[in-house]
């Protein structure tokens, strides 16, 4: 709740006694939480979705715990294979909620925040020199490829009363892998940059509908590749036209306009 202008999406309900919501709003922060819809994939991503492409005053978005949110979209649909009478095979009850995931990590890629994802630990496992299964360390309890598609990911730890942060994965010159730093917001800022954690947002401009028609009506007379829309859906990490920047529409209709010429 220390980073500034904090958008706090409680999924758990541990952040909703008066203290910590007074905290949030003299920071200029706003409280999400089981009531409002916290524990519903669909209501957080409308909220990321929102955050990303509304004006707003908020700098930095958390989603606390990540793991309760996904643990919850599992459960669901264990639930509904259990009542459709079908069988939970291959980790058919973790796909939507993988697939929630991607969503998520797609448009916090894109939004222009500070984005927090806290996640509960779980233990670690592994095979000793034996071949026998063992306790290896701890690990985050989430979707296993989360680490993967952070920028930074933190192990924070208490010893005696003080609180540490460990890098476990890094894409940050200033975070180096197994670096360890006393955990307090001002350390961090200081290491990752307070102009860039506490300057301005920009909002993402989605496209118009006057460019979405424009672009349907070239794909109807303009021969593409077969390929050619999944293709350009990956480079700009969307899943519909609809979610596509304004400025990259603009260049896929310049694009199939030349193929007119």
């Amino acid at each position: 709740m220390d980073f500034p202008g904090c958008y706090y999406i409680d999924t758990e309900g541990g952040a909703k006694e008066k203290r910590y919501i007074q905290k949030l709003e003299s920071s200029g922060g706003m409280y999400l939480g089981p009531e409002q819809g916290s524990t519903s994939f669909d209501e957080v991503m409308g909220q990321i979705r929102a955050l990303a492409t509304e004006k707003h005053q908020f700098k930095t978005v958390v989603i606390d715990s990540i793991s309760k949110l996904f643990a919850l979209e599992i459960a669901r649909e264990a639930e509904r294979l259990s009542n459709e009478g079908k069988k939970n095979e291959f980790g058919a009850d973790k796909r939507p909620a993988v697939g929630y995931m991607r969503q998520l990590v797609a448009w916090l890629m894109r939004i222009d925040m500070n984005a927090i994802l806290i996640a509960h630990h779980k233990a670690e496992w592994g095979k000793d020199k034996n071949g026998d299964r063992v306790e290896i360390g701890d690990t985050f309890d989430c979707w296993d490829k989360l680490e993967y598609e952070l920028d930074l990911a933190l192990h924070i730890y208490n010893d005696g009363p003080k609180y540490f942060a460990r890098v476990r994965k890094t894409r940050l010159g200033e975070f180096p892998k197994g670096h360890v730093i006393p955990w307090s917001y001002d350390n961090f800022a200081d290491l990752y940059g307070r102009d860039v954690i506490e300057g301005n947002v920009k909002t993402l401009v989605l496209a118009s509908a006057d460019q979405l028609a424009e672009l349907k009506r070239l794909l109807g007379i303009v021969k593409v590749a077969d390929d050619w829309q999944e293709k350009v859906f990956k480079k700009a990490n969307v899943e519909a036209w609809s979610e596509m920047d304004s400025d990259k529409i603009d260049a896929c209709i310049a694009s199939l306009k030349k193929g007119l010429e």
